[in-house]
């Protein structure tokens, strides 16, 4: 649950910067669609959603419940190191972001999914 409330929210950073700089508001997602061997947002929104999911659950098992926010935000910078640091410079449309932007999607998505645990483990969302 907390993979996918988080992924929905965590593009804000990125969108909003390609929305003020002139560039497309959805070439993070045409971006991702590059991880599963093709293009378009259908495709994209699918690899971002198993991702999301997947870092979820990641978060779920690995972050504190006290203080989740701010662990979250943190895992976000660590996963922000895998994601775009491992992978993405092996992928050129990834590679080809402001990378910057897509940092602060990776902490908003640990800070939001940080959120979520904590609301969840206190019965606040159950």
């Amino acid at each position: 649950m907390a993979g996918g409330v988080a992924g929905v929210v965590s593009g804000a950073p990125s969108t909003a910067h390609a929305v003020l700089t002139g560039r497309p508001p959805l070439g993070a997602a045409r971006a991702a669609a590059s991880l599963l061997g093709g293009v378009g947002l259908v495709r994209g929104a699918v690899a971002h959603g198993a991702l999301s999911v997947a870092w979820g659950m990641v978060l779920a098992s690995l972050l504190p419940r006290r203080h989740a926010v701010a662990s979250g935000a943190l895992a976000g910078l660590a996963i922000a190191a895998l994601d775009l640091g491992l992978v993405g410079r092996r992928v050129a449309e990834v590679r080809a972001l402001p990378q910057l932007p897509q940092v602060a999607d990776h902490v908003v998505f640990g800070a939001v999914a940080g959120a979520v645990l904590s609301k969840c483990s206190s019965g606040g969302l159950g």
